[in-house]
């Protein structure tokens, strides 16, 4: 057994305020800070690039990244790395930020476009140093090896997996996260979830990464709902945040399985947000998988606070997926695919398309075939 961090996690109330001196201990003296204009908007921005600048960094901003970023929004952040000598990258925000930073600090130090790295292993150098500082709770980017764009060439999601892509600081600071509004708290939360149960029945746990899947599946499964309708409750927000870093440790190591092969589609050609799409396909996956591993459904029901002492295990299993079904129908986010203007036309080529990411499919505890992608998706219409 093995486990990928980052070469160091602060995590807790605050871990903020740590950047300046981080950032000084790398040596660090001119700093690229990644975000979006959300997160600028909220003050956050400037409050770190001020951290930065307190410590005797030079600070420029690059803050157009989009919700979903393409090839062109990275080409776009190159554009600016490349016109000085950063020594530090800082992504702020949430998945998408983060992404970006950690493309970009390999793109520097490794040549050719990113279509030469979507893939696994394929970045030869390690990049410029990263510090990576969610202000959301959910995506797990600052733990992970993973940075996702979407393939506008092919309207597909696709990964630069590397262990260059894992940053070298993560500062995860719940305080940053009190400016999200109820809609991205709730798709980021449930993201959190899909990475907590998705690596934990992934064919590629261990006993190493199932203790951070159980440990994320416990927080936001009690805290999600009570972040989503009052965003000032400190103790949930701390779960959130806390679950999120132990949910992309676990989906670091374990890997994803089909929701997310199957959320790729979605995102691709209807644009639908990475963590809705996952939220909203989570259950339905699940009741597909529950015979691939009948006991890890069976304990994830225990988790999410189903009483289960008499059913057979079987049933207990099947009251995973019933379990998820009930917190997302309570969050502020749509609740269909054909909420989200995707037609039933458009099945047959999403399950074509998300069959194709067998790097996530080889994971998934159950086989499955096109055909079965494609009833999923007709259950989430």
């Amino acid at each position: 057994m093995s486990l990928r961090l980052p070469h160091l996690v602060l995590a807790g109330l605050g871990a903020s305020e740590r950047l300046g001196a981080e950032a000084t201990a790398m040596g660090a003296k001119k700093a690229l800070l990644v975000t979006d204009q959300g997160v600028m908007q909220s003050g956050v921005g400037n409050k770190i690039k001020a951290y930065l600048e307190g410590a005797k960094i030079a600070v420029d901003i690059f803050d157009r990244v989009l919700s979903d970023p393409d090839v062109a929004c990275l080409e776009a952040c190159l554009e600016v790395a490349k016109k000085d000598r950063y020594d530090l990258i800082v992504g702020l925000g949430g998945g998408s930020p983060m992404d970006i930073a950690s493309i970009t600090s390999v793109m520097l130090t490794n040549p050719g476009t990113v279509y030469d790295y979507f893939g696994i292993n394929l970045v030869k150098h390690p990049g410029v140093p990263t510090i990576l500082i969610p202000t959301t709770a959910g995506t797990g980017a600052e733990a992970t090896p993973n940075a996702i764009l979407t393939d506008t060439k092919e309207h597909l999601k696709k990964a630069v997996v590397s262990p260059y892509i894992l940053p070298r600081v993560a500062l995860v600071d719940p305080l940053l996260t009190l400016s999200m509004p109820p809609g991205p708290t709730s798709s980021s939360g449930i993201d959190a979830l899909t990475h907590a149960i998705e690596s934990f029945t992934s064919n590629n746990a261990t006993i190493l990464t199932d203790l951070f899947a159980k440990e994320a599946i416990l927080l936001t499964g009690r805290s999600l709902r009570t972040a989503v309708a009052n965003g000032n409750n400190l103790e949930a927000r701390y779960d959130m945040s806390i679950g999120s870093l132990y949910a992309g440790i676990s989906l670091a190591n374990a890997g994803v399985t089909a929701v997310h092969a199957l959320a790729y589609p979605l995102g691709g050609q209807f644009n639908v947000p990475h963590g809705v799409a996952n939220g909203l396909l989570l259950p339905y996956v699940m009741e597909f998988n529950v015979l691939g591993n009948i006991p890890k459904f069976a304990q994830i029901a225990q988790w999410l606070g189903e009483k289960v002492e008499h059913l057979s295990l079987l049933e207990q299993a099947y009251q995973a997926p019933k379990a998820v079904k009930a917190i997302y129908r309570d969050l502020k986010i749509p609740q269909s695919l054909t909420e989200l203007g995707v037609p039933r036309e458009a099945i047959p080529k999403m399950a074509e398309a998300a069959a194709k990411v067998t790097r996530l499919m080889a994971n998934n505890p159950r086989t499955m075939t096109v055909q079965d992608i494609e009833r999923i998706y007709e259950k989430a219409l």
